[in-house]
């Protein structure tokens, strides 16, 4: 997110007098050989025009938008994009569904996949009658069909599917209902902003709802069988909050985690960092109307001090809920995962886990692990004036807490963290800790990211580190960094653990097999998914692979990363797989692939698997 931002802080108000001349004068420098991992022009092509306009007017760089004219705005949309406002996003009639409309009914009765983690505990396990896949089959595995998201540089939303529907959110502001079989089009609705969320599906009335959050803090309810409208509201109003965590349906309430882009816009140092609090915000999931809200962090931010600029400061901030929250049955609690602090004072409930009491939102603790994280893109930037005194290692929480049953009947909370880390605690004990074991090195970028999966014994969890080296002669993958030419290491990060879940011992350890292509990353960032005797873990590099719960062994890898023919008639293109992990339902995989960000590769694509493509 942070080339983008830049791109757009630098560059679009010069765009409005003359854009092609300006972007090759002031532009060009950065985004035509990589500076700082900026996307190529062609990468921002990929983006639709309304993206761009509704990040400059009500989305995280409104602020910079304030300068602008809306004819401006427009402008900027237009030429950045290289594309018409309305266009972007458009599908052909082929791309829909022929004969009768159909109607969802009973979503809960067969094979599903719902929401983030399949369960209230979030264990990311398919059970063998919802998967109808079994480890012996996965090798025969070979492409169904592959939809394209229009003007989409990332396939970033995972799909949910019940009763032969798909529900997917994409990044070009728009969410669809696709025949899980076919990928025909069901519907497809326009959002306010891009939709990462995983979609949860519920009744209201006699109408069955989908909900999913949108990248500028909305929440929605639609009606799952035609898309329209039935509530929409704003999680949180403060500039930059976003909703990137799958909202948790249960009994009647929606539980929505909040996050902050306000991370990346307090780099900037005229802007008065940091204000934002993480928060979870229960909403009715009938009306919408919110029940209760909690922040993570219990008092707002007050001022602090000035940077060398005279600007005032504020702190503590941050502590956003990146993942989707896991809920507790037994204890009726909901726990989350925390992000680092913006600013200083670093909150004592940054890097932890919190839990909630469902009902009231009440807290009930907080277990932290990583003191005196507050950090924000300033830091090591080229304008390090809104860095925080100490600056923090960036190690947050962005995977969900995944709540399971030891074989001494004792229960645990697991996760692993940006550190490298993974922290198991005991939730009916204040959140005591009972084991944490090391996988990574850890960083800004290390660690484990997006989210695990486990089955009655083990921790299944895979690794980023992505990391860059500097270079003494320039080539076709260089990048700058600071002034310095950088690539992409393709021998740092990667790998999968198994972990046992009573003690953190490790079972096996899995490397990445290695990177054959130019500027490959070896990291492993997306959520790991697990069927019976198999889980999935995809890479930075485009590959999906398919490990052994025994051993470990790779019984299957797909490269995504290349272009499709898709059912839609759009062009498609997979990149990294990052983010979102695969769904499996009913002999079916579905998988995500394009990750336009952090050194990733872009790409607009959702795969569907099946044994002998069949």
């Amino acid at each position: 997110m942070l080339h983008r931002m830049l791109f757009l802080f630098l560059c679009l108000p010069l765009f409005a007098q003359n854009g092609a001349a300006i972007y090759k004068q002031s532009c060009a420098m950065c985004h035509d050989t990589g500076a700082n991992r900026a996307p190529a022009i062609a990468t921002l092509q990929q983006m639709s025009p309304e993206s761009v306009q509704g990040s400059l007017t009500t989305g995280k760089m409104a602020l910079v938008g304030m300068g602008l004219s809306s004819s401006a705005i427009k402008a900027v949309a237009t030429f950045v994009t290289g594309k018409a406002f309305g266009n972007g996003s458009a599908l052909p009639k082929s791309a829909y569904c022929s004969g009768p409309a159909a109607t969802l009914t009973n979503p809960l009765s067969g094979p599903r996949w719902i929401g983030w983690g399949v369960d209230p505990e979030n264990r990311r396990s398919q059970s063998a009658d919802m998967a109808k896949l079994d480890a012996k089959s996965v090798p025969q595995l070979r492409l169904k069909w592959a939809f394209a998201f229009p003007g989409a540089s990332r396939s970033y939303g995972q799909p949910t599917i019940a009763a032969g529907w798909l529900f997917a959110g994409s990044a070009a502001r728009q969410v669809f209902a696709l025949d899980a079989s076919t990928g025909c089009v069901r519907w497809a609705i326009d959002t306010e902003f891009g939709v990462r969320t995983a979609i949860s599906l519920g009744q209201i009335g006699t109408k069955w709802a989908a909900y999913f959050g949108d990248q500028g803090g909305f929440v929605y309810a639609v009606d799952a069988t035609t898309g329209a409208s039935i509530w929409k509201v704003r999680a949180d109003d403060y500039p930059g909050a976003l909703v990137t965590g799958a909202p948790k349906l249960h009994d009647g309430r929606l539980y929505v985690p909040v996050s902050s882009g306000e991370e990346v816009i307090g780099a900037f140092s005229p802007y008065e960092c940091c204000k934002f609090r993480g928060s979870v915000v229960a909403l009715d999931a009938a009306t919408g109307k919110e029940v209760w809200r909690a922040y993570t962090i219990p008092e707002p931010a007050k001022p602090v001090r000035k940077n060398a600029a005279g600007v005032q400061l504020w702190g503590p901030s941050g502590a956003g809920v990146w993942g989707s929250p896991t809920i507790d049955l037994r204890k009726h609690a909901l726990y989350v995962a925390t992000g680092d602090s913006y600013s200083d004072p670093a909150a004592k409930t940054s890097d932890a886990f919190m839990a909630f009491d469902l009902d009231s939102g009440k807290l009930l603790w907080s277990r932290q692990f990583t003191a005196g994280d507050a950090f924000n893109i300033a830091c090591g930037g080229p304008s390090p004036l809104n860095c925080p005194q100490p600056a923090g290692p960036d190690h947050d929480f962005s995977s969900s807490p995944i709540l399971v049953t030891l074989a001494n009947c004792k229960r645990a909370l697991v996760a692993g963290q940006k550190s490298g880390v993974v922290h198991a605690v005991d939730p009916d004990q204040q959140g005591e800790v009972l084991w944490e074991t090391r996988v990574g090195e850890g960083g800004s970028l290390g660690g484990v990211q997006w989210g695990s999966a486990v089955d009655d014994r083990n921790i299944y969890v895979a690794v980023s580190d992505f990391k860059v080296k500097p270079v003494e002669k320039p080539g076709p993958n260089t990048q700058m960094s600071l002034g310095s030419p950088v690539e992409i290491d393709s021998k740092a990060g990667g790998g999968v653990f198994a972990l046992r879940l009573a003690d953190g011992k490790r079972v096996w350890t899995t490397p990445h097999p290695g990177c054959t292509k130019p500027g490959c990353s070896p990291a492993q960032s997306a959520a790991v998914t697990l069927i019976p005797g198999a889980i999935f873990s995809g890479g930075v590099d485009g590959h999906l692979r398919a490990y052994a719960t025994a051993d470990g062994r790779i019984l299957w890898d797909t490269d995504t990363a290349r272009e499709f023919e898709t059912v839609n008639g759009v062009k498609g293109t997979g990149g990294s797989i990052d983010g979102p992990g695969p769904v499996v339902v009913n002999g079916i995989l579905y998988v995500n692939s394009g990750y336009a960000l952090l050194g990733g590769a872009p790409g607009n694509v959702l795969l569907a698997y099946s044994v002998g493509g069949k």
